[in-house]
């Protein structure tokens, strides 16, 4: 006779944890696939790029040499002093090896800084639309999240004086992402400047997502807060290699902040992951200081989809798009087709077989809008466009 058991009682904390619709929508298109459906997958920030051969080289030259053990939990001295040269070379100010923590993947310093600074009570702004990780993690830890809107006849970039209206005393962080997902906007140094001004009068951390800070177009600059001005000690710089090296898979990244923060971000990364893949650290290395003849070429390609996709975009019935500045995502405002972005991004699933995301995926103030990767071939990206056109003919 079977015993039926209680059913497992989950913390309370873990029904605020969101999650990436991408990997969720992907999923799908994958069963979809499987049925035999042909599909276009336009979904997912991943550069379809193999990592550089320098790079992968120095990988496996590392593994073959014995680097398979534990490291430091903060990362090897010599990747520490790679990304020091590469901070002061990108944003002018020198961080010393003790503000450094190397991470698997850019997203764990995101995930310690919060468990680090926030509590109950505290309140933390983001952009929104914006990755949708920020608001999880914010909820997670029990604290109110706040987004910055993101508006489309602004460029995708906030207002000052509404920015302003959200500071309050419990104010705790600030996050930042440029260049944006999933706009492909940028903030401008008067952006930063003002950012960087509330944060010194009121005391608040910052907390600057650039991991795109290598993929801008037509002259654009990037401006990091990081380089401004007393901001190195009320700054997490959060950076990685996924996105400007194609190394999705090899998870690596690291954060630049304050020594006392950097110890207890080290201690959480002792008491969950140990340490970052070793022979990964020697590959970061070399992508720091190798050539970059192959990333040039990539953002050279990416420049040249994103000229097609958004021209294509804009020649659809009810669509219109924004050129975006930076990263590999176009958002399209859907809103004249007269369907929900839930409901349009599931229809174009099934109907047309191009997987795309929901606006709404990535906060309240995307509805109306799908965003489109175009990390994917142009002629997937052509052949994504004339489905879609044809999908739109039916609604």
């Amino acid at each position: 006779m079977s015993i039926k058991l209680p059913m497992v009682k989950l913390a309370e904390r873990m029904s605020r944890l969101g999650t990436e619709t991408a990997f969720e929508v992907m999923a799908k298109a994958k069963a979809l696939e499987a049925q035999g459906k042909d599909m276009i997958y336009l979904q997912i920030g991943e550069p379809d790029f193999p990592t550089p051969k320098h790079i992968v080289e120095a990988g496996v030259t590392a593994l073959r040499g014995g680097q398979t053990h534990y490291c430091a939990s903060s990362g090897i001295l010599p990747l520490k002093e790679a990304i020091v040269k590469e901070v002061v070379s990108r944003r002018g100010v020198a961080p010393s090896l003790h503000n450094i923590v190397v991470t698997p993947g850019a997203k764990p310093i995101l995930f310690f800084v919060i468990l680090a600074l926030i509590e109950a009570g505290d309140e933390v702004i983001y952009p929104n639309p914006g990755f949708p990780i920020y608001e999880s993690m914010i909820s997670f830890a029990g604290a109110k999240a706040v987004p910055l809107p993101l508006r489309e006849e602004n460029d995708f970039s906030f207002d000052h004086d509404e920015f302003c209206s959200l500071i309050n005393e419990r104010t705790r962080l600030i996050i930042l992402n440029s260049p944006h997902n999933p706009t492909g906007g940028i903030l401008s140094r008067a952006d930063v400047e003002l950012v960087a001004k509330i944060a010194r009068e009121r005391n608040i951390m910052v907390l600057s997502d650039e991991v795109y800070k290598n993929i801008l177009y037509d002259d654009c600059q990037h401006y990091s807060i990081y380089s401004l001005a007393d901001m190195q000690e009320r700054t997490i710089l959060l950076d990685g290699f996924s996105k400007t090296y194609a190394m999705t898979g090899w998870r690596l990244g690291f954060g630049v902040m304050p020594k006392d923060l950097a110890k207890k971000i080290e201690r959480l990364m002792v008491n969950s992951n140990s340490c970052t893949a070793t022979f990964t650290q020697y590959a970061g290395i070399e992508a720091l200081k190798g050539s970059t003849t192959e990333v040039d070429g990539m953002v050279d390609t990416f420049k040249s989809r994103r000229d097609f996709i958004v021209a294509g975009l804009n020649q659809l019935p009810g669509v219109k798009c924004l050129m975006p500045k930076g990263a590999f995502y176009v958002f399209p405002n859907v809103a004249e087709l007269g369907m929900g972005s839930d409901d349009l991004e599931n229809y174009l699933l099934h109907e047309s077989g191009v997987a795309v995301l929901s606006g709404s995926a990535f906060g309240q103030y995307g509805e109306g809008f799908l965003r489109l990767s175009y990390a994917n071939s142009i002629e997937n990206i052509d052949r994504a466009l004339q489905r879609i056109n044809n999908a739109l003919d039916k609604i």
